[in-house]
This record gives structure tokens, C-alpha cells and sequence, in this order.
């Protein structure tokens, strides 16, 4: 997995004018050479810029100052710092801090309560492995969920037909065969086009009968697949109704990932709060050029819902609404055969511990367990917020969020049901041993 250093060089430095120099943060993957001799190379211009500001501020105490170069050079995930000569900013060291590098230590003194194990055994309804995962790598597996006390891992990316159907056999004639069981997905390499439903429900049904429990549909529907004109298929796109219909019929659960965090559809600026996320991944900006509004697809993941009540849908990652639980609970009311799963989404509990509580008390027989990537010294982060009342920790994943997080403290009674039986009701087709005596 990328980590945040992987992204960011020490720096370059550059003068602009005779007192004042810039300093470039590129890309370890391209070395300064390419950039400096490629035609997205636009730091005289940057100088330019910042000279102007400065002069613009009559020559005033420099400030840190940030900003973004070209948009050519920001594809490139580029950082910039401007900085005053060392020691004009009054700063000890002479030296100056992107935001990737400002990591203050906290000099807070609290209760820490690690927890590397759940207190209960956990069904995982958002997990990602590559097909055929077997042999010395399964066990691996199932040693790591042993000391995590997961004891079911839910593979999305089940895929289809052979494919599935191998992946299927590997579990299930291993020495594990109840850890891991998977969902199905649809094909939308050829886009949608006329008897796409009725195809892909077919298809659905062949995978059900291999051995899947569940379908799962990956975010690029709703906003990069295309029927056979090139438009965009909306996530309520009658031409699948078939195939949510063949759901209902099959009992099988359809967990969707349907569009992003609503800031990802917003300007990059300084008020973006996934400002950090979106210039170090700049492939997950939406701009509203291209692509549908926020509330647009919503609007069209709801009315898919509501048309299809025999359904059962897991909204994945809380359906992007954990920064507006108000409006997730409101949802959730309206829509009876909607849960939602928490994947990839704990930096939002972890900073509203109150809301978040009486959100999961209250909608206790909604909420599933999931976290999405299979890192497993990430896991214990989910055990210590749900867990305990710890203050102000460490979230895992600086770029998702800057801030802390705070524990809930969930009954055990919340627990046991966003930790596996929410989905041995929800999944019908995952086993219950394992769960009988916790």
C-alpha cells in the first residue's frame, strides 16, 4: 500500500529574485531532472507570482505561505512552500513545513486502552482480495484474523464465471472453508447497452449457484460507465432492474459504493477539507465539468432504493453521510430495506463520539461492520473507537484526516450486532459458527 512519505521528496529549493527562494516537494516516482527539463516546469512563473505578492504587501514579514503551481504541475501531486531566506521568518532552525510535514507531537496526558483484539467476533462485510487467494497466503490470512478476532472476511471483488467459481472452490477446500466467502460483480467493460438487465441477471444467477452470497457494485457505476451512446448510466438506470430484482429473488444482499465524499466534487481550495487527500491523489477529484453533482447521484441511489423494496442494499461507507448522521438516520428511516457498513469511514465517528453513539444505539440493527483495504495493524483503530472512551488518538490515515479521533464507547450489546449479527441476518449465506458462544 502507498504510504504518505512515498509521496513527497525532501525538496528542491529555487531563488526567486535575490532574497527570497521557493521550495518544490515532486514525486519521489520522477526525479527533479524530468521535471526540471519537462514543459510543465513553470516555477519562474511561480516566482513571478509569489515577487508580486510580496511586493504587493510592502515588503511586510514573509508568511508561510502555500499554494498550488500550474494545474499541469498539480496533476503531478506537486506541493509548494514558499519561504523567506533562513532565519528572516524568525523561525530557530531556518527551516519551513508542508503540511505532509507538520506531525506536532501531543503533549496531552490521558488514558490510553489499546485493544489489538475485538471484544467480540467480527464479520468484515468490506474486504478486497485478488482471486484465488490460497495455500500459505490463506493461512497467513486466517493466523492475522485469528489474533484480531475476525472470523469472517467478506471478499468483494468475487468477480464473475470462472473466476469466481475458482476462487470459490480454493476457501472451500481449504482448511478454513467458513473465513472467507464472496460476492459477485458485474461486468461493465462493454458498457450498458440493450439487454445488458437481462444478461447480467443470468450471469448473477450462474454466480449464486458457484457458490457467491452477495453482489457487489463498485463505484464506477454512476460515474465513469457508459451506455452504448457514451452517455453516463445513472445509478437508476431501469436497464438493471432485472438484476436487482433477480436479488430479492435469490435473497442475496447487494452492497454499493455509489459516488464519493462530497468534497471530492468541490474546488481543491483552502477550504476543501480533503484538501491534502485530493493533492496527493489528484485521479480522485470530480469536477463538476465532468462529472454529476454530489446531491445528483444521491438522488439517484435513493430512488433506487425506494423502487426496489424487496431489495436488501448495504450502502458502503455509510452511504458518504457519517459527516451528517442526521441526514444518513433520516434515510435509514424512510428506506427499511437499506443498512449501511462502515468502511473506510472511522475518521468520521472518531471526531463527533457523541452523535456517533447515539447514531449506532439508535440505529443499532443497521449498522454492519466493514473497513474495506485488508491492512491488519489497522484494524485495532476500529477496536479502540468503538470500544472504549479513549480521547484525542491517532486516525491511521493522515490524509483522510487531519484531526483526532475520540472513542464512543459502544454497549455491548451494540457491539455484538455491528460486529456480526447484522450480517449473519443481512448475508444469510455466511456461516454462524463461530458465533454461537461469544
Amino acid at each position: 500500500m502507498v504510504r504518505l512519505e512515498e509521496w513527497s521528496s525532501p525538496g528542491t529549493y529555487f531563488r526567486c529574485g535575490t532574497r527570497h527562494r521557493i521550495r518544490l516537494i515532486i514525486p519521489l516516482r520522477r526525479s527533479f531532472r524530468e521535471w526540471f527539463v519537462s514543459p510543465e516546469n513553470e516555477y519562474r512563473g511561480v516566482c513571478k507570482l509569489y515577487l508580486s505578492e510580496r511586493r504587493a504587501e510592502g515588503n511586510r514579514m514573509a508568511r508561510y505561505l502555500k499554494v498550488g503551481v500550474a494545474a499541469t504541475v498539480v496533476a503531478l501531486g506537486v506541493v509548494v512552500a514558499f519561504t523567506a531566506q533562513p532565519g528572516r521568518l524568525g523561525v530557530g532552525s531556518g527551516e519551513s513545513l508542508t503540511v505532509e510535514d507538520y506531525t506536532p507531537r501531543s503533549t496531552l496526558v490521558v488514558a490510553e486502552h489499546l485493544v489489538p483484539r475485538a471484544k467480540f467476533p467480527v464479520i468484515d462485510v468490506h474486504s478486497h482480495h485478488r482471486p484465488g487467494v490460497r495455500g500459505e497466503r490463506w493461512d497467513t490470512i486466517v493466523g492475522e484474523m485469528d489474533q484480531l478476532n475476525l472470523q469472517v472476511l467478506v471478499n468483494l471483488s468475487g468477480g464473475s464465471g470462472e473466476t469466481l467459481a475458482r476462487s470459490v472452490q480454493a476457501i472451500e477446500s481449504s482448511d478454513h472453508p467458513n473465513r472467507m466467502v464472496f460476492f459477485a460483480n458485474l461486468d461493465f467493460s462493454d458498457g450498458v447497452t440493450p439487454g445488458f438487465g437481462v444478461r447480467a441477471a443470468a450471469q448473477l444467477e450462474r454466480d449464486v449457484a458457484a457458490g457467491a452470497v452477495g453482489l457487489k457494485v463498485f463505484k464506477n457505476f454512476g460515474l465513469t460507465v457508459r451506455d452504448g451512446a457514451g452517455r453516463r448510466v445513472q445509478v437508476d438506470n431501469p436497464e438493471l432492474d432485472l438484476v436487482w430484482q433477480m436479488c430479492a429473488r435469490l435473497d442475496i444482499p447487494v452492497l454499493i459504493h455509489t459516488g464519493e465524499p462530497s468534497e471530492f466534487f468541490e474546488p481543491v481550495d483552502r477550504h476543501n477539507e480533503r484538501w491534502l487527500e485530493l493533492m496527493l491523489r489528484p485521479g480522485r477529484r470530480l469536477p463538476a465539468d465532468r462529472n454529476p453533482t454530489f446531491e445528483a447521484i444521491m438522488g439517484e441511489r435513493d430512488r433506487l432504493f425506494t423502487r426496489h423494496p424487496d431489495t436488501r442494499f448495504i450502502a458502503a461507507h455509510m452511504g458518504w453521510h457519517a459527516n451528517d448522521l442526521g441526514r444518513l438516520g433520516a434515510m435509514l428511516d424512510r428506506m427499511p430495506n437499506v443498512v449501511v457498513g462502515t468502511g473506510a469511514v472511522l475518521y468520521e465517528f472518531g471526531r463527533q463520539p457523541r452523535a456517533a453513539r447515539s447514531f449506532f444505539d439508535k440505529y443499532a440493527d443497521r449498522v454492519l461492520f466493514g473497513k474495506d483495504s485488508y491492512v491488519p495493524d489497522e484494524f485495532p483503530y476500529y477496536w479502540r473507537t468503538f470500544e472504549t472512551e479513549d480521547e484525542y488518538f491517532d486516525y491511521y490515515r493522515r490524509y483522510h484526516a487531519f484531526w483526532k479521533l475520540y472513542g464512543l464507547g459502544l454497549s455491548d450489546e451494540v457491539l455484538r450486532k455491528v460486529y456480526h449479527e447484522n450480517a449473519l441476518r443481512v448475508v444469510p449465506g455466511i456461516s454462524p459458527v463461530g458465533f454461537l458462544t461469544d
